[in-house]
């Protein structure tokens, strides 16, 4: 069974416990902390396999998870990482992250009063629209991308030994493995993509020129699935991708092309085949065109054209189907073709590997086959690292000095955009205001502390305490209002601002 669309959950692995220990060993006094860390959590690694070619393993196990770590123990043992999920896909898969829009991440809502029941997640997103990222884009046999990254482990107390703290009893839990909805996408990995309306002759075409075996028969939708195949012309291999049949409103779900569509999406050739039968050969090359417009950018893509079904036809009948499609069309390179009689073959062949030798040439970085995706966003650059660079933002602002004055704006050109570093950005954060006794911080330094706090320890609170009073998050607590048992909410986790007594 042909599956290329599929959803599946995936859970990577929670980061082992640092641990609590002291050393006891005989005749040795003060033996001081020994707590092991603990070890990190499994990856979900997805890896391209070009003997896999469908998705339909994900409908039996429709949810992933990776190995949790294990803990920390004493004799400053570490726990063991997780055993990393490497799941084999077919090559030219796409996968997505799925996340609903506006839901929120646990925690009460804005305004809601302190001690009221929590409204489930599920009915805050289940009618939500959702939008999707791009995770990995596989298009290599062999290609990895770790789709879901296992939590870090947490320290354990022998890791805070320091001159005034001799003896710790803090440990920090480990951090959760990623876990979230993905999507994902079987785009076919070809050379050529067969397009036109049913019984065009797209599938008798790919029989007889390759070794595929697609269903054949006299009555529209013969093809309900995608198929492949493989020919050889003047020692050259072409992978050729046929779809079902295209109608009018494809794009908009009529039919069953649109389903199918995305297995042209990376090919560098469309062969657009019409059955000289048609009424009008020129109005049914125009419908096809219609919907690839619609769909993406595919009607720029490089396009033969071929009359199926010529043998017999007399030859004014020939002539006047390929004036109606060049009237739509002049710039269209026209063949025309008998697939079951074996005539015009070769020389279309010919010229479809031509094409695809010249979109491979000239493609470049920028083709899909060689465009990778590492699931983070590129760093921005600082523009003031350097003198040179400051010299020139300095001049800069003179010029904009000198633009004011003489009533010329600055255009955006010279204007500098300057950011801060990644690390930079890892240190922010933000006070948020629910109610009189409720702050919620977010922010991604402060919220790894948090998650990897025990609350059931109280010297790991006041740690976490400690690292808020140094950030400057309490400062801004107080201004905005929090008193000593004001509760304070990061990353779902919630403690007072002040140890209870």
């Amino acid at each position: 069974m042909f599956v290329d669309v599929a959803k599946v959950s995936l859970k990577a692995g929670k980061g082992g416990d640092g641990a609590v220990s002291f050393r006891h060993e005989i005749y040795i006094p003060k033996g001081g902390p020994d707590g092991g860390d603990g070890g990190k959590g499994g990856d979900i690694i997805f890896r391209a396999d070009r003997n896999t070619n469908t998705l339909i393993d994900f409908r039996f196990t429709p949810i992933l998870t990776a190995e949790d770590g294990k803990n920390g123990s004493g004799q400053r043992s570490a726990g063991r990482s997780g055993k990393d999920l490497i799941v084999d896909v077919p090559v030219g898969t796409v996968v997505y992250k799925v996340s609903a829009k506006g839901s929120f991440e646990g925690g009460s809502e804005a305004g809601k009063p302190r001690g009221s029941a929590k409204t489930p997640v599920a009915t805050e997103v289940l009618d939500a629209p959702r939008e999707r990222t791009l995770l990995a884009d596989l298009v290599k046999d062999g290609d990895e991308a770790i789709i879901a990254h296992g939590g870090s482990g947490g320290f354990g107390n022998a890791h805070f030994k320091s001159s005034t703290r001799q003896a710790p009893i803090i440990a920090e839990v480990g951090e959760p493995g990623e876990e979230f909805e993905a999507e994902l996408e079987l785009k076919s990995m070809a050379d050529v993509g067969l397009v036109g309306l049913p019984n065009a002759g797209k599938s008798t075409f790919l029989s007889v020129v390759s070794n595929a075996k697609p269903e054949i028969a006299d009555y529209p939708f013969t093809t309900i699935t995608p198929n492949l195949g493989v020919t050889t012309i003047d020692d050259k291999d072409l992978l050729i991708a046929d779809i079902p049949g295209l109608i009018e409103g494809a794009s908009e779900g009529k039919g069953l092309g649109h389903d199918f569509l995305r297995h042209v999406d990376r090919t560098a050739v469309l062969l657009h085949l019409v059955d000289v039968y048609n009424d009008d050969a020129g109005e049914a090359y125009q419908t096809i065109r219609n919907e690839l417009e619609k769909y993406s950018d595919l009607a720029s893509r490089p396009e033969i054209v071929a009359l199926t079904k010529c043998e017999g036809v007399d030859e004014d009948i020939i002539k006047m189907q390929i004036a109606s499609i060049l009237e739509k069309n002049p710039n269209a390179k026209v063949f025309t073709i008998s697939s079951s009689a074996h005539q015009g073959l070769t020389e279309l062949l010919r010229e479809l590997s031509a094409e695809v030798l010249s979109e491979s040439h000239f493609s470049g970085p920028a083709s899909p086959s060689s465009t990778s995706y590492t699931g983070q966003p590129a760093e921005p650059s600082l523009r003031d690292e350097s003198v040179g660079d400051v010299r020139n933002i300095r001049l800069s602002r003179s010029n904009r000095k000198l633009s004011r004055e003489n009533d010329i704006s600055a255009t955006p050109a010279e204007i500098p955009t300057i950011t801060l570093s990644k690390d930079a950005l890892k240190d922010t954060w933000k006070v948020e205001k629910l109610d009189d006794e409720h702050f919620k911080v977010t922010g991604e330094k402060i919220e790894k502390f948090a998650r990897r706090t025990d609350l059931n320890n109280y010297a790991s609170v006041n740690r976490l305490r400690d690292i808020m009073k140094k950030m400057g998050i309490r400062a801004e607590l107080t201004s905005q209002g929090a008193k000593p048992d004001s509760l304070i909410e990061i990353s779902g986790k919630e403690f007072t601002l002040v140890e209870d007594w």
